[in-house]
């Protein structure tokens, strides 16, 4: 759901869109509306914070044929779309192959820009990823190129390091152990490669902060898919072959609370895993 402070900015961005896809300028909508000019131009204005009145925004988004609540910013359904159509468009089933993979996953990113972005991953973030622990984590992958999870760590890294961006991430202090102390998955992986690993993430994790904060949890207690909540938009949760996106704000909301929950229970706080970090990667040596 969007914070009350971003309504006014989600507002004008959709009834522009809606604007130019109808082909009207403001002059043509404001006739329509029955207000003046320079009051929509008012409403448009990047610096103006307001909302229109509750009668005048319902005839915007009836001369505009979408939904007064996706005209809101409280919706992602434009308009006209009921039942079968409403679960078929809150649901889409998108190809985890890498190609798509990066294509989608960078399209996400960008129009999520000012937005808050909560990621649960896989294994390690991959901001924080060595080119070794990919090589290492993808050599015998049957869905992603060692190549392709470069290029996609080093471009979320990019995205992390904008000053605007606010990224949470939060995993299990189990799965980050395991890598520490080369089990599971990990098992085989070099001593001195998971030391640099460690000495990336304590270099990024301090750099990063406070945009990019990384919380640990407790996997016995509790558990989560990897997911991504890209701000209101969208909500994907990779599935490995494939990503479940989901649209509505209801099925969004219901994953950032499921998020929210995770950050409240968790046992090792942004502030503290750096000297967490450092104190595992003494023990390494």
């Amino acid at each position: 759901m969007l914070e009350r402070q971003n309504l006014p900015e989600e507002f004008r961005r959709r009834l522009a869109e809606a604007m130019d896809e109808m082909g009207l300028n403001r002059s043509q909508l404001a006739r329509r509306v029955g207000i003046d000019r320079s009051t929509l131009s008012q409403i448009l204005g990047s610096a103006g914070g307001r909302l229109p009145r509750a009668d005048t925004a319902a005839a915007m988004a009836s001369e505009l044929q979408v939904s007064l609540d996706w005209l809101m910013g409280l919706s992602q359904q434009r308009a006209g779309v009921q039942g079968a159509e409403i679960v078929e468009q809150s649901l889409e089933i998108e190809p985890g192959d890498p190609t798509s993979a990066e294509q989608l996953l960078s399209r996400w990113h960008l129009e999520s820009k000012g937005f808050k972005i909560r990621y649960v991953p896989a294994s390690l973030p991959d901001q924080v990823k060595t080119t070794e622990v990919i090589d290492f984590e993808h050599a015998n992958s049957a869905l992603n190129r060692p190549e392709d999870v470069h290029e996609r760590s080093a471009w979320q890294l990019a995205y992390a390091r904008v000053p605007e961006t606010d990224v949470e991430v939060c995993s299990s202090i189990q799965s980050v152990e395991a890598f520490v102390a080369g089990e599971g998955i990990w098992k085989n992986l070099d001593r001195s490669v998971r030391i640099g690993q460690l000495d990336r993430m304590v270099a990024l994790v301090d750099e990063l902060y406070p945009t990019f904060r990384w919380f640990l949890y407790d996997g016995r207690s509790h558990f989560a898919p990897p997911v991504t909540i890209f701000g209101p938009r969208r909500a994907v949760v990779y599935m490995g072959s494939m990503y479940f996106v989901f649209n509505t704000t209801g099925h969004i909301q219901a994953l950032v609370d499921r998020f929210d929950a995770l950050i409240r229970a968790a046992i090792v706080q942004p502030t503290d895993i750096l000297t967490l970090f450092q104190k595992w990667r003494s023990e390494l040596l």
